[in-house]
């Protein structure tokens, strides 16, 4: 089975920026859609950003116009570019795959915002 592993969390101050890569195990082809999602403490995980393979992008209304996701199925990776980082970014940021037979995760990278 595929396995995920997320890499680029860390502290930073708000306003500033950060990029989460997703590595993969063995392509990523089969599965049409990757998506980050993130879970804060005491809240639901939800979803920040997904790609398809069709190339549909789209974000949570509140990453809108500061985050950016990439995906490259040569390289058997996700990123997520993230901008003008708010306090309320602070969570646990997982990488998820999915395709009509299977549904993968990784096991989270700690994003921290500081005021």
């Amino acid at each position: 089975q595929v396995q995920l592993v997320e890499s680029g969390g860390g502290l930073v101050q708000v306003g500033g920026s950060l990029t989460l890569s997703c590595s993969a195990s063995a392509s990523i082809y089969p599965y049409y859609t990757m998506s980050w999602y993130r879970q804060a403490p005491g809240n639901q995980r939800e979803l920040v950003a997904f790609v398809t393979a069709g190339g549909t992008i789209d974000y949570l209304t509140s990453v809108k116009g500061r985050f950016a996701v990439f995906r490259d199925d040569a390289q058997n990776t996700l990123s997520l570019q993230m901008n003008n980082l708010k306090s309320e970014d602070t969570a646990v940021y997982y990488c998820n795959a999915k395709s009509s037979s299977d549904t993968i995760w990784g096991q989270g990278t700690q994003v921290t915002v500081s005021s």
